[in-house]
């Protein structure tokens, strides 16, 4: 299983003091490679791997300062970043949506087991905002569901004005920052900033965030077919 010691020297080369959640976070793993016998979860189950590309990957998105409040954790899958976070800011209130059944009773089953109180959304996003989600976050984030241009119209929505939507994306992020332009604005946002950073094993990560200044349309977003087939411009 992972090297809690190893994790924790990963994450002070990045910055970051996680030894009050190193211990949860090995039975996080411990409890991911188990499960994934059974769900589809994941296709990162060396030590090493989980080490890198799911916790440091998420402990250098929970670090930032807009991270706080209410937190919202868009197609979560196995709960990355949310759970993390969870456990790295304990104080953050943390809704994992994610539409999928059995991973959904894997987090709920994940969180028991960890101690953590969270909210379990089985919605889309898209439908998530058209009720009572709409604009109930201080933070939202999503990891790997779509490019930016789309998951924009699938995050900002559930943001409440004055809070900040942060999307983790490869390095090469920069073509579709600027494909997502004209969306950020159409749904309430503004672009802020880019924020590298570098995995153990050198990948490199950015993080967008976007500001949400103003309420979003009503008629977005839009159903999912829509947002896949014309993506806003």
């Amino acid at each position: 299983m992972i090297d809690k010691q190893r994790l924790i020297d990963k994450a002070a080369a990045c910055g970051l003091d996680i030894a009050h959640a190193a211990d949860g976070l090995a039975k996080y793993a411990e409890i991911l490679v188990d499960c994934n016998q059974k769900v589809n979860l994941t296709a990162i189950t060396d030590p090493e791997g989980i080490e890198d590309k799911h916790f440091i990957d998420s402990l250098l998105f929970a670090a930032q300062p807009e991270v706080r409040g209410r937190f919202v954790d868009v197609g979560t899958g196995a709960g990355f970043p949310g759970v993390v976070a969870k456990l790295y800011k304990p104080e953050l209130e943390l809704c994992l949506m994610e539409p999928t059944g059995k991973r959904l009773d894997f987090l709920r089953y994940l969180c028991g087991e960890l101690g953590i109180e969270a909210e379990f959304a089985k919605e889309r996003a898209e439908e998530a905002a058209r009720k009572r989600w709409r604009e109930q976050f201080d933070v939202a984030s999503a990891r790997g569901v779509a490019r930016l241009n789309m998951l924009c119209e699938y995050c900002l929505p559930l943001v409440k004005p004055g809070g900040v939507f942060i999307a983790m994306k490869a390095a090469a992020a920069d073509e579709e920052l600027a494909e997502a332009k004209g969306a950020i604005a159409r749904l309430g946002g503004e672009y802020w900033e880019s924020r590298r950073a570098r995995l153990p094993q050198g990948d490199e990560r950015s993080l967008i965030v976007v500001k949400k200044i103003s309420q979003t349309p009503p008629v977005y977003p839009r159903n999912g077919g829509k947002i896949a087939k014309s993506p806003l411009k």
